[in-house]
């Protein structure tokens, strides 16, 4: 899998498919329409960034629409989209990845989605929606059976797969057309519960965190290795994982411009609704997201400062990948190979509003950034 997708670190960006604007905890001030959504993924493109993720969700725009929108509209720019287990069936799911990975000639990266708010699963006829470590024992099978029939779909001598777990029950079962990429999509995975963590260790190609302090992002590495060890020694399994982060980014040419620009995004949010969304973000059962409504809480009289040009401003108001890199291009680029140093090589970034961060960072950021990834020597300590 490694060789899949290559050793080189990976910049993606993000396609606000809930709307947009300068600022959060107010209603979005631009729609997701079309036109919006293909200027963003184009000027990300243009910026430089390899990906685009789609989110998934209730508020959300459909992230196989969109991806397939975002694949038509973009030459090069790859697409992360979610399978979500519980919603999709997995034959269902497999043969929708393989059409946009045949259709975009290989552009198609999946972000296998265990699990959501609690309303938003019921809302949705998740019958596990109070079940936690049972969505990720169904999503081990669902991705068993996709990647069963992906890997069939090629096999001449064998082209159909059979399956027969707790969860599922598959005779038969085909994909076509086969994949574009071999021996299939990369997956990219996350979860920080020992369930999701050894969910992680057998299924994904990259396994990704909400940004948090340097020091947790090793341990959290050093986590999942110790998981893959325990499954190399139990099963005979060896797998190999990349590690990615999912990150706010807030660059301008002076520190002083970039955090006036990152409390400006704020700015306009009350009490009453900063309360309610962090009662709504500490109450989920997903244990990333309480790791983040954790740094927020305790860096609240630090001014939200985590660490070094690391804020978690945004984190109680967006829930999810709130922590945010604020500083120039020097300074940002300094954090982000700090954290290649630590074993990470995906970075997907945002920030607000997109079109235009998207532009900001592609001609402050990402120049900078790729030379001196071109020519860095990580540094594991």
């Amino acid at each position: 899998m490694m060789s899949q997708l290559g050793s080189s670190v990976q910049i993606g960006w993000f396609i606000p498919t809930t709307g947009d604007g300068e600022f959060i905890g107010i209603p979005p001030q631009r729609k997701p329409t079309q036109e919006y959504v293909t200027q963003v993924a184009v000027a990300a493109e243009e910026a430089g960034y390899e990906l685009v993720l789609i989110p998934t969700g209730g508020d959300c725009l459909d992230s196989w629409v969109v991806g397939s929108w975002v694949a038509s509209r973009t030459r090069n720019l790859k697409t992360l989209v979610a399978m979500r287990p519980g919603l999709m069936s997995p034959v269902l799911s497999a043969r929708m990845a393989a059409t946009l990975d045949q259709l975009s000639e290989g552009r198609v990266l999946i972000n296998v989605v265990a699990g959501h708010y609690k309303e938003d699963l019921k809302a949705t006829g998740d019958r596990l929606y109070n079940s936690h470590d049972d969505r990720y024992a169904r999503t081990k099978e669902f991705m068993d059976i996709v990647k069963g029939v992906w890997q069939h779909s090629y096999d001449e001598a064998q082209p159909s797969f059979d399956y027969n777990g707790n969860y599922y029950e598959l005779e038969g079962g085909t994909c076509k057309p086969e994949v574009f990429q071999r021996p299939h999509p990369p997956l990219y995975f996350g979860g920080s519960s020992e369930a999701g963590k050894r969910t992680a260790a057998e299924i994904a190609d990259v396994y990704l965190m909400w940004t948090e302090p340097l020091e947790w992002i090793k341990e959290q590495i050093a986590g999942m290795q110790g998981y893959l060890k325990e499954l190399e020694d139990t099963k005979g399994i060896r797998r190999e994982l990349q590690y990615g982060i999912r990150a706010q980014v807030v660059v301008r040419e002076t520190e002083q411009e970039a955090w006036e620009a990152a409390w400006k995004i704020i700015s306009k949010v009350d009490p009453e609704t900063l309360d309610e969304r962090a009662k709504l973000h500490a109450g989920s059962d997903a244990v990333n997201q309480k790791r983040q409504m954790e740094l927020w809480s305790q860096s609240q009289k630090e001014n939200y400062m985590i660490g070094p040009n690391l804020w978690s401003g945004l984190t109680a108001i967006r829930g999810g990948g709130g922590v945010a890199f604020v500083g120039t291009p020097q300074q940002i680029t300094d954090r982000l190979l700090e954290f290649v140093d630590a074993g990470v090589s995906t970075f997907i970034l945002s920030g607000y509003p997109h079109l235009e961060e998207a532009e900001i960072s592609g001609k402050l950021l990402m120049p900078l950034l790729r030379s001196r990834l071109a020519n860095h020597v990580p540094n594991p300590n």
